[in-house]
């Protein structure tokens, strides 16, 4: 089941000046379908410049993974540090990412999740 993206602003206000909160993008992703891994590595070759480009920063990509207690193991994990929430939105919002995403949902599944800092 999609949800629809929720469009909040990440800023805090501090001491009257609005502050930016950097927020995370986390992804667990499963391989269902080993016949579609090369849609999903041109999928992965073509968002990391996208997401750059709206002040994402890497901090995961890995498929070296180790499951804890009765969790299930993802396949791969990617995690994405962004300046805000906002900015997060409007990457995903974006032309240039829309245009890529049907790579991404028609060859992998996954549970996907916005982290702000506190």
């Amino acid at each position: 089941m999609k949800r629809k993206l929720e469009e909040t602003s990440a800023e805090r206000p501090a001491g009257g000046v609005k502050e930016k909160i950097p927020a995370y993008f986390i992804v667990n992703i499963r391989i269902t379908d080993a016949s579609k891994r090369n849609q999903y590595d041109e999928y992965i070759a073509k968002v990391k410049p996208i997401v750059e480009r709206y002040g994402g920063k890497y901090l995961v990509r890995s498929e070296r993974i180790t499951a804890m207690w009765d969790s299930p193991k993802p396949d791969r994990v990617i995690i994405i540090q962004f300046p805000s929430k906002t900015r997060i939105l409007q990457w995903l919002s974006s032309p240039e990412y829309r245009e890529i995403a049907g790579l991404r949902t028609e060859s992998v599944e996954g549970e996907t999740i916005i982290v702000e800092e506190i």
